[in-house]
């Protein structure tokens, strides 16, 4: 995966913004003000982390040599996936829409409603 397909990935969520909180080569993809994934896209090698299930996080470590736990975030529900072409890019698609799956889950209903999410239970 590249970063131009790391970045469009992320922003293809309903709602997903772009932000530079911390520095100019830093982005911070956020969905209603909160963050999901975070990416130096000009890094090398390029990483993403992401937010994911505590007990999927670890399984996914256990599973793949390129996923570990967060870089400077909460290691129990954030893991960092170096793309490195070891983790297939449809998992990290996945990992994505996981992530911002679990930022939206936890916004106001109001908040959820203007981004038209539904939540696993409600989707057919």
């Amino acid at each position: 995966m590249t970063p131009q397909e790391l970045k469009a990935a992320c922003l293809a969520m309903t709602g997903a913004r772009e932000e530079f909180p911390f520095d100019e080569s830093t982005s911070v993809f956020k969905v209603a003000g909160k963050m999901f994934a975070l990416s130096r896209l000009d890094a090398e090698p390029l990483r993403v982390s992401l937010k994911c299930e505590p007990e999927l996080a670890v399984q996914l470590r256990l599973t793949h040599p390129a996923i570990t736990p967060g870089y400077h975030l909460n290691k129990r529900h954030w893991n960092t996936v170096a793309l490195d072409g070891s983790v297939p890019d449809q998992l990290v698609r996945d990992m994505i829409e996981d992530s911002y799956d679990l930022v939206v889950a936890g916004l106001p209903k109001r908040e959820q409603e203007k981004l038209r999410w539904r939540s696993l239970g409600e989707r057919g």
